[in-house]
């Protein structure tokens, strides 16, 4: 005797800085405390309109703005990006949550990256967390990601969240908040 299936659910991949946490924030904050003289102002968000940091730099500051990534502290003091605690966690009553995170791109980030999800995201168990280089490996009905390399290698659909440097990007389903992502998966 068999016995029918539950309907599978839908799987979605979430990636960690720019979407979850704010890593950008902490790059700011880093670079205007260490380099307040390169600019009239502090460098802002706006300031970085379709471009990233060290392309708004002078050259000269980009092996200190790579070395921020690889302090021991960087991805622990990462702030969480507005509604996505509470967004996820309602994302879990109907979807197969992972965060999927590019680690390998610093590997010195595994501990600390892990530390910050089980603090802001307790909820979301260790065997939902991937450490990666290449997201094409991921096996999952959708990507919410702001790197526009990982969604063009990923399989399902890639939804690109909105950061400064990626707002030319066109050829995506784009949501700018976690707010927007709570309405289009659950409203």
């Amino acid at each position: 005797m068999s016995f029918p299936q539950p309907p599978a659910r839908q799987v979605i991949a979430v990636d960690m800085d720019e979407v979850i946490a704010d890593a950008l924030g902490e790059h700011l904050f880093r670079y205007n405390r260490d380099f307040p003289d390169d600019f009239p102002e502090p460098l802002t968000r706006a300031d970085l309109h379709g471009r990233r940091l060290w392309q708004a730099a002078p050259s000269d500051r980009r092996t200190a703005i790579d070395a921020y990534l690889r302090t021991d502290d960087f991805f622990r003091v990462l702030r969480v990006m507005p509604d996505a605690q509470r967004v996820l966690e309602r994302l879990q009553s109907r979807y197969d949550v992972f965060i999927a995170s590019a680690a390998m791109e610093v590997p010195t980030s595994f501990a600390a990256k892990y530390q910050w999800l089980a603090e802001h995201f307790p909820f979301i168990p260790s065997s939902r967390i991937v450490f990666c280089g290449d997201k094409s490996i991921l096996r999952a009905d959708f990507l919410i990601d702001d790197n526009p390399r990982q969604l063009r290698v990923f399989r399902g659909e890639g939804i690109i969240y909105t950061s400064p440097a990626n707002v030319n990007i066109t050829g995506y389903r784009r949501v700018d908040s976690w707010l927007n992502v709570e309405k289009l998966f659950l409203d």
